[in-house]
């Protein structure tokens, strides 16, 4: 497990983030609905070339969750830009996923952040997005919300499955699981899904265009939530090189084929 021992406080959120190993900086960003444990197979693997940070959206994992908390994309890049600025960051590399994804160019496009490198994979960036559970709940968050705790849990872990092409082990189960548990994280859950706007993406995706760095887009061949021509499209857009396919993996690559992460982090720092 990844330790996130610092809290800062930013625009009335506590945010959770912990940072590790040696080098120029790296800054990881994980999606929904996840955490920064999403990276606890690939940062091992990357700490002794780069100092790593990895932190909790607001909303997500160890980070404040709260009734009436905007924890939508359209707060997600300002954290983001804070963050850069608090930790001194100028350039550092950038690795993406799902919803960190469209939190890396949403504060690129939009906020002027810049990066050495991105690495970005099987992210929401590109309309439309947003399956039919994602709308179901969007229309009926309250009954979601008060449901009682074992037909959240049997819910949460089938929708947790659904992202992985491989099978899930029980401990990636309960790591997922575990911050969306009990009267805080209950809410929580589906307070972030029924903030799932796809304007936020559509308000920077005729934006896009060759970034000034680097940019690795990797996809998995199997992802169910958003299909690999999407990553082909978004590769398309903003990189000189095409996308990446990872095979035998679906949406969550950090536990399909974390190693296809790790190998593409490691090429993308080498080569510049």
């Amino acid at each position: 497990m990844l330790e996130l021992p610092n809290m800062s406080s930013i625009g009335g959120n506590t945010v959770r983030w912990g940072s590790c190993g040696e080098g120029p900086p790296l800054v990881a960003i994980h999606g929904t609905p996840f955490s920064s444990q999403v990276w606890r197979r690939i940062v091992p693997h990357l700490a002794d070339r780069r100092t790593v940070y990895f932190f909790d959206l607001p909303g997500y994992g160890q980070s404040e969750m709260r009734e009436g908390q905007d924890v939508s994309l359209a707060v997600q890049n300002k954290v983001l830009a804070a963050l850069f600025a608090e930790w001194g960051l100028d350039r550092p590399d950038v690795l993406a996923h799902d919803f960190g994804g469209a939190t890396a160019l949403r504060a690129y496009y939009l906020d002027g952040l810049r990066y050495a490198s991105l690495t970005i994979f099987d992210a929401v960036a590109l309309a439309p997005w947003g399956s039919p559970f994602v709308q179901h709940v969007r229309k009926h968050e309250a009954a979601f919300s008060g449901m009682p705790d074992y037909m959240h849990r049997a819910l949460l872990k089938a929708y947790l499955q659904t992202a992985a092409h491989k099978p899930l082990s029980s401990e990636a189960v309960d790591i997922y699981s575990t911050p969306w548990l009990g009267p805080v994280g209950q809410p929580a859950f589906y307070r972030q899904i029924a903030q799932m706007d796809q304007r936020y993406t559509d308000e920077v995706q005729g934006l896009y265009d060759f970034m000034d760095c680097p940019v690795t887009v990797l996809w998995g061949e199997r992802d169910e939530w958003i299909p690999y021509g999407k990553g082909e499209e978004l590769a398309a857009l903003i990189s000189d090189r095409p996308c990446v396919p990872v095979p035998d993996s679906g949406h969550l690559v950090q536990e399909d084929r974390p190693e296809a992460i790790v190998a593409a982090v490691l090429r993308q720092i080498s080569t510049g």
